[in-house]
């Protein structure tokens, strides 16, 4: 059976996984936004998703108390 430090080996919180959903829900969006041809939205959602929550998804740390 694998210790808890080798299971969780993200330290993913629930903030974490809540972001990641948010970025996953941003994704979907803007290539939806994108097939009806809206040029102007689709590439900020697309950016904003990949450039700055995704990456604040898996860097946020919870502190330790």
């Amino acid at each position: 059976m694998p210790k808890k430090d080798e299971k969780d080996r993200l330290h993913l919180s629930r903030i974490n996984y809540i972001l990641l959903a948010v970025a996953t829900l941003m994704i979907t969006t803007g290539y939806i936004i994108m097939s009806v041809n809206d040029i102007t939205l689709s590439p900020l959602l697309l950016t904003v998703a990949y450039i700055v929550v995704i990456p604040l998804a898996l860097l946020i740390r919870r502190k330790e108390d």
